[in-house]
């Protein structure tokens, strides 16, 4: 069975989850013309490798982000987002710091 680690509820069997999409940068909607917004509606970067994606706790409805080799499908971490919309700062790593089932 395959096991994804949610970064608050831990391990769960991957039928606990959704794929949301990999993580591109949104462009500003006030200066993009049609051309750059088809492009990034319809558009997705196929080659293999690592890649940020958007995962959903299903059961608690929890968001986070899985940097996942595309090659192998192995997910090398996962963490909460952090950052505004722009993407800019993209996350804070919750593997060292996510709460114990104690802080709950």
């Amino acid at each position: 069975m395959k096991l994804i680690t949610c970064p608050i509820h831990g391990a769960r069997p991957i039928a606990e989850f959704i794929y949301g999409g990999a993580i591109q940068p949104m462009p500003d909607p006030h200066t993009t013309d049609n051309a750059a917004w088809a492009d990034y509606v319809f558009n997705r970067q196929g080659a293999p490798g690592v890649q940020s994606e958007w995962w959903c706790h299903t059961p608690s409805n929890t968001w986070f982000i899985a940097d996942r080799d595309t090659q192998s499908d192995i997910i090398l971490r996962t963490y909460l987002f952090t950052g505004g919309m722009g993407l800019e700062s993209v996350a804070k790593d919750t593997a060292k710091s996510a709460p114990t089932s104690d802080q709950w």
